[in-house]
Parts: structure tokens; C-alpha cells; sequence
């Protein structure tokens, strides 16, 4: 079905009666004077409610050195008006967990980029705002697990958690790909590492990716894992907490955070008509791979036992912060990234992808109810595309979330959060409207990017080998 898109709707009002028409219960604010809105309000040091989401890219060097097209998305994040970087990359902590050959890697040989490239975006956003007192950049450290393609982009090298009877169908996994006990130990101890190699860097924070079904995530429900990291809660638990505290102790002052799938759900597929449909599970058994979740594998439990259970155990730990999400991008994509046009290797929604927004927007409020004084960064707003900043004043001017974060609206229009928050008018030609070409350009093997709407990389060779693989998975339909 080709729904709505929000472009079509004229006026605030119009796309009200069409969210009322659908039962998406997503509330759109109308957005008062510059400076007074709710979105311009500090919290925690931090000058404003914009975050910008760390995205992964695919242009750094083959050895993992940040690249010239590295250097200039950050470099746009930092005058982008948002006050927090949240994680500004999704880096890898050790070569074997790349999700991909140009992915950036945080070893003793990009330490250098990375301080330089930090200090650069402090000096950048100081000299568009005149202070970067209130500005907050971290690091997202990350082990792409089952995702990994570290030596080349068409060979699948998947480190698991434990053998899953659906992903590791759709992936080809078996069980030579579940590490052991031992790669895991070496595993933290390379997120530790990695820590200390931001902070020598000057990140304020980290982020410890347990979201998306990479590694991290994937342990929270490693059920059937035997020994220390698997079956028990404790257990299941255990690989964020010896990484938390390895920080602790060898990084003092260091901030951590985590970007977390508040809940999941079972994997999807293309059906014959090109829509997504979820796997096959016997019904008569509780699925319980989705963290999060409930038995059936496709609704968020409504109290999130699981999830409020390890965001006790972070607090415990010292995270103050929380950057939410849900579900996966390699299995059920159309909840976790809301989109009007599906991926290379994705399917149709199953159903309006503001559906799909409304429960990123809802997962959050309800995680926040149950943890009180738990900051949070919400996301999954891009697919609103004009009324984005209706739905994020709303959000945060009713206490919906303490955060908004952009990703893809980051790549076509880095200076979004700044126009809103001065009062200017979009500029309609710079919107995200999902057409998902920074994803489809690196799933082909190209450089990161927004090819639609970024005048440097329209102009880019690959724009035109992306074109011609376009038109041929088209006529191969």
C-alpha cells in the first residue's frame, strides 16, 4: 500500500485529521517564537533538546582512519545547532567487529584523528554559536556481532552470542559463528580500551551500543547460552556490566551512556507480494528472543520487565542517560527506521510508517514513566519529515521525552535544529523524505552519504553507479 506522505498534507491541520483518521495518536505542538519553545530549554548542562543520532558510516579509511567525508559530516553535525553529539559515529572497538571495510575503528592508530577531529568540532560549533560551554560529544563504541563484515563488504564474518533458531536462518549462521567465553573477555576488554582512547580524545561520553541485534544487544537474551553470559538475567547481563565497570575503573570522569532497543521484535521478511511479514514461530510457544517484547514477538510488553530491569542495573552502574531505540535495522526494519520507501534488501511497511513512529515516541514515554528521572533521547522522528518539529516540541513540552534526535535529517539538512530553533522556514528542498539512498549506497559497496540532496554527492561518481543499480533492481521486478 503507498501511504500518505506528510509532503502531501498543506497545513498542520490537515495532517492532524489524517493522524486522527489513521488512530496514530502522535501529538503535534505548534511551535511558539524563537527562543521560547520548549526545544531551546537547557537540561543538565546540555544548551538544548536536539540530539544528532550516531549513524554508521561506511567512508573512513580501510584501516579505519576518519576520512575527509568523515571529517565533513562531523563537522556539519557540530553547526548543526543540536547541543548534544549523541555518540556522533557508531565505532568499532576491534577490527573483527566492523560492520562493514570503511567503518570507523577506535585503535591507538585513529586516536590521533579522533582527538583532532573533536577539537575541530568543538571549535566549529563554538564559531557559529559563540560558546561551546553547552555543547556534550560522544562516542559510540560498538561490536557489529552478528553484522560484521570486517575484510570484505560481500562476506558475512557474524560473531554471535548464541545459536538463534530465526536470525540464524536469515543470515546463515550456525554455530561455529557463537564465540566463546574467552573472545568475549577479549571483547570487553576492547570496549574498555576504547574508552580510554575517547577520553584521551576528549569525548565527554560514551555510548555502549546494546541496541539493533548487534552483539551487545543480542547477549540480553542469550537464553540458551551456557557458562557466565547466557541463561540467567545476571548472566545475560553480565557483558554490559564487566564493560561498565572496566570503564569506571580505568576511565575516571568519563560519562557513560548506552543506546538501547527499548523493545524487539521477531525478524521480518519480504513476502511474495513485496510487504514485510514476520518469520515463522510455532505459535504455541512464547517467543522469547525479543527483548523487550511479549511472547508473541511483535508487540512491546507493557511493562517492560526486561528493559526497566537493565536500566536499573545501568543506573547502578553510573548512566545517567540513554539513547532509545527499537528494533533492528537488519530484521525489522520498518519499525526501526520509519521510511516511505523501502531499502535495497528490505521489504514494503506492513503498515503507515507513522505507525512506526508513534511507537519510538510511546516506547520512550513509557520507559521514562516507569524510570523516573531517567534522561532520555528519544528517535525515529525523521519520517515526519515537515512536521518534525511540531512533534518534537510536543514531546519534550509535555514531558514525552528530554530528547529529540535526528539521524538521516542530519545528512540532508544539518542545519535543521538551528533554523526551527531561530524561527526560520524549513527549506523544503533539504527535508529527508526516506528515500533510504544512505543505506542502499553502502549495502552496493559506496560511500555513505545523502545522494538525493547533498550537492557533494550528486556530484560523486558513485551517485551515478548508484543510479544504474537502481534501475536494474528495478527491472529485475
Amino acid at each position: 500500500m503507498d501511504y500518505p506522505k506528510p509532503a502531501s498534507f498543506r497545513t498542520l491541520d490537515d495532517f492532524r485529521a489524517h493522524l486522527a483518521a489513521s488512530n496514530i495518536p502522535i501529538g503535534l505542538a505548534e511551535l511558539p517564537p524563537a527562543g521560547e519553545s520548549a526545544l531551546a530549554k537547557p537540561l543538565n548542562g546540555i544548551g538544548n533538546r536536539w540530539a544528532v543520532l550516531p549513524m554508521e558510516g561506511w567512508d573512513c579509511g580501510r584501516d579505519g582512519t576518519p576520512s575527509e567525508f568523515t571529517r565533513r559530516r562531523w563537522l556539519r553535525f557540530a553547526s548543526s545547532g543540536a547541543k548534544l553529539i549523541y555518540g556522533t559515529e557508531a565505532a568499532a572497538v576491534m577490527h573483527s567487529g566492523r560492520s562493514n571495510t570503511r567503518q570507523l575503528l577506535v585503535a591507538d592508530h585513529t586516536a590521533g584523528a579522533l582527538k583532532q577531529l573533536n577539537d575541530e568540532m568543538r571549535r566549529t560549533h563554538r564559531e557559529r554559536f559563540g560558546t561551546d560551554s553547552d555543547l556534550k560529544i560522544g562516542l559510540q563504541l560498538t561490536h557489529s556481532g552478528r553484522f560484521s563484515h570486517p575484510d570484505d563488504d560481500r562476506v558475512l564474518a557474524s560473531k554471535t552470542a548464541y545459536a538463534h533458531p530465526l536470525l540464524d536462518k536469515k543470515f546463515h549462521n550456525d554455530a561455529s559463528n557463537v564465540v566463546t567465553d574467552d573472545e568475549v573477555a577479549d571483547i570487553i576488554a576492547h570496549f574498555i580500551r576504547a574508552a580510554e582512547l575517547a577520553q584521551d580524545a576528549g569525548f565527554d561520553f560514551v555510548d555502549v551500543k546494546l541496541a539493533h541485534g548487534y552483539l551487545g544487544h543480542e547477549f540480553l537474551t542469550a537464553y540458551d547460552r551456557p557458562g557466565p553470559f547466557g541463561g540467567s538475567f545476571e548472566n545475560r547481563t553480565r557483558f554490559f556490566r564487566e564493560i561498565a565497570e572496566g570503564i569506571a575503573k580505568r576511565c575516571p570522569g568519563l560519562e557513560l551512556s548506552s543506546r538501547v532497543s527499548i523493545f524487539d521484535i521477531r525478524p521480518f521478511v519480504k513476502g511474495p507480494d513485496g510487504v514485510g511479514v514476520p518469520m515463522d514461530w510455532d505459535p504455541a510457544r512464547p517467543y522469547p528472543y525479543a527483548f523487550g517484547g511479549t511472547g508473541d514477538g511483535l508487540t512491546m510488553d507493557p511493562d517492560l520487565k526486561d528493559t526497566v530491569a537493565l536500566v536499573g542495573i545501568m543506573r547502578s552502574l553510573g548512566v545517567k542517560m540513554i539513547c532509545a531505540t527499537i528494533g533492528s535495522p537488519y530484521y525489522c526494519v520498518h519499525i526501526q527506521r520509519p521510511a516511505f520507501y523501502p531499502v535495497s534488501d528490505g521489504y514494503l511497511p506492513p503498515h503507515d510508517p507513522l505507525r512506526s513512529v508513534w511507537l519510538h515516541i510511546e516506547a520512550v514515554r513509557r520507559l521514562r514513566e516507569l524510570c523516573p528521572g531517567l534522561l532520555v533521547v528519544g528517535s525515529g522522528y525523521t519520517a515526519l519529515q515537515e512536521y518534525l518539529p511540531h512533534a518534537a516540541e510536543y514531546a519534550v513540552a509535555n514531558g514525552l521525552t528530554d530528547f529529540v534526535g535526528f539521524g538521516r535529517m542530519a545528512l540532508s539538512y544539518p542545519d535543521f535544529c538551528a533554523d526551527v530553533l531561530a524561527g526560520r522556514p524549513l527549506r523544503r528542498a533539504c527535508i529527508c523524505r526516506t528515500f533510504g539512498d544512505c543505506t542502499n549506497a553502502p549495502r552496493a559497496g559506496l560511500i555513505s552519504g545523502c545522494y538525493p540532496l547533498d550537492e557533494c554527492y550528486k556530484k560523486r561518481p558513485e551517485a551515478k553507479t548508484l543510479a544504474e543499480l537502481k534501475k536494474a533492481a528495478k527491472n529485475k521486478q
